[in-house]
């Protein structure tokens, strides 16, 4: 069809950001408007001619306001064909207006659930007429140019300036593809609520819905496209951090920066975290986190060079200054003080982010993995072994030292791609054996590395002698822990529950190990 000027707009918004200069704009292209409750108020405060759509449709508000608009004038005006005779015989016989824009945005929902607000309120913030008039508009986009963003207000008026009071059809698929988007989003909300109030962890369809917050340059490797999407905001982290400096962020740094931080809030004490490819390859707690960052650092300072740093306290200028000696990719921190910030300055290329908190590593949430023709689901590793839960099985006892260096390697483990092994000693981490095929081999990756980093600190012992052992899942057989042994660990720490635990307590027992289960695995894929 021909692009037709807008005479009738419809307004009626939860969210007034823009209304009235958008009215304004409106009116004085000679535009009639038609609203209702308080953006009519909003807009008539303004000094500018509105008319409540009870007036329009001749029909009252009732119900309490739950039917206003759902109602033949307003719906017929936004789902008539213009240039279909059949059409425009009906709507000129019942006397309906054709309404050309449409600007709605619905009830918050979605933030009076965040508030925690009680269930027959949060039923009272489900809108019904605003997603049926949007629904009715975006469907009918041919003739009618429905915004659901205050945002789109610019496009939408530098159209009309330039097409005579017109919008284009381009613009209307568009706004109307953001239109469906926005009540799919709703509704996605609003099942989601239900399942969670039902008691529905895994309910019968899984309606996902995200927020678009970076086009990414490009995926995992340059062939592949990427984007980052956001869900919520409620869990500290890369999806509610700032970027306060460094060039844009890639699809290999959100996802390693999500894992450092994750891991990093694991612990009490100020830790740092250092991690290239989704695994850890130095992390420590420590006194400060500059004494947290030289011990995780010394675990492996090779592979550290352009990884990713994240600390559980605000930044101060005294680790940022250190961090600069080596290239790094990001560091990721609560807050960061001026003197950290000053630091990174000549630094162009490090991304600084502040994630405004640390994300709880014992909260209930899922994760999401997507599959060729599915997805897979399940809540979020918050596992979490205390001493008390600990599970002595050979004769000797683990020291205090031991015992606190033990629980400690066992919650970053549960950072490390399976097959996974950790040596720990004096809260840091000297080894680190991830993702093989065979768990002996993890360990005796973990101790070459820690030996290769005793030749980079200029020692003579591999860092592992003297330190205590975490594993993933249990040893299958004696050989994985008695290459732990043969790198100098003294202590142990694994799930258990191998139909060869026997045989592996008796090597234990034989080479002087203490060795403790946690009847916990932390299997990550």
């Amino acid at each position: 069809m021909t692009d037709r000027p807008i005479r009738l707009a419809l307004l009626s918004v939860s969210d007034k950001t823009g209304l009235v200069e958008f009215a304004r704009y409106l009116v004085g292209r000679g535009v009639t408007l038609l609203s209702t409750g308080g953006t009519a108020k909003a807009i008539r405060e303004a000094g500018l001619a509105v008319t409540e759509v009870s007036d329009h449709t001749g029909f009252p508000e009732m119900l309490d306001g739950r039917v206003k608009t759902l109602h033949p004038t307003v719906h017929g005006g936004l789902l008539g064909v213009r240039g279909n005779a059949k059409h425009e015989q009906a709507m000129a016989q019942h006397r309906i207006p054709p309404i050309d824009l449409l600007v709605v945005n619905l009830y918050p929902f979605e933030a009076t659930v965040a508030k925690g607000a009680d269930y027959d309120t949060s039923v009272e913030n489900i809108d019904i007429g605003g997603p049926a008039m949007i629904r009715s508009a975006a469907k009918n986009h041919d003739s009618v140019t429905v915004i659901v963003d205050p945002a789109d207000y610019p496009r939408v008026q530098a159209a009309m300036d330039a097409n005579q009071g017109a919008t284009t059809r381009t613009l209307r698929q568009e706004l109307a593809a953001a239109a469906y988007a926005r009540t799919g989003a709703y509704d996605a909300a609003i099942a989601a609520w239900f399942a969670r109030e039902l008691g529905q962890t895994f309910p019968k369809r899984l309606v996902l819905a995200g927020e678009l917050k970076q086009t990414l340059r490009y995926g995992e490797n340059p062939h592949q496209a990427a984007a980052f999407y956001i869900h919520s905001t409620k869990r500290p982290g890369v999806a509610t951090a700032r970027q306060l400096q460094g060039k844009e962020l890639s699809y290999n740094n959100l996802n390693d920066t999500d894992a450092a931080y994750e891991l990093v809030a694991e612990f009490e004490e100020p830790a740092v975290a250092i991690i290239k490819h989704a695994n850890p390859c130095g992390v420590a707690v420590g006194r400060t986190l500059l004494d947290a960052y030289a011990k995780a650092l010394a675990c492996d300072p090779v592979s550290a060079f352009g990884g990713i740093v994240a600390v559980n306290r605000p930044l101060d200028g005294a680790t940022a200054q250190e961090i600069a000696k080596l290239f790094t990719e990001v560091v990721i921190a609560p807050e960061a003080d001026d003197p950290a910030t000053a630091a990174f300055a000549a630094k162009k290329n490090l991304r600084l982010l502040v994630a405004g908190g640390l994300p709880d590593p014992a909260e209930a949430g899922m994760g999401l993995k997507a599959l060729a023709g599915g997805y897979l689901l399940q809540s979020r590793d918050g596992g979490r072994v205390t001493q008390d839960a600990l599970k002595l099985v050979t004769k000797r006892a683990p020291s205090a030292a031991e015992l606190a260096d033990l629980l400690f390697a066992f919650r970053v483990c549960k950072h490390v791609k399976s097959n996974a092994i950790v040596y720990a000693k004096d809260g840091a981490t000297v080894g680190v054996g991830a993702g093989q095929m065979s768990r002996v081999d993890s360990a005796r990756i973990a101790a070459w590395k820690s030996a290769e980093a005793a030749k980079e600190a200029g020692r003579a012992e591999p860092l592992a002698k003297g330190s205590v052992v975490a594993s993933d899942a249990f040893f299958p057989f004696a050989d994985g822990l008695l290459a732990a042994a043969e790198a100098g660990a003294t202590a142990v720490i694994q799930p258990g529950g191998s139909m060869r635990d026997e045989e592996v307590i008796k090597a234990a027992d034989e080479k002087g190990l203490a060795m403790v289960f946690t009847g916990l695995r932390h299997f990550r894929h």
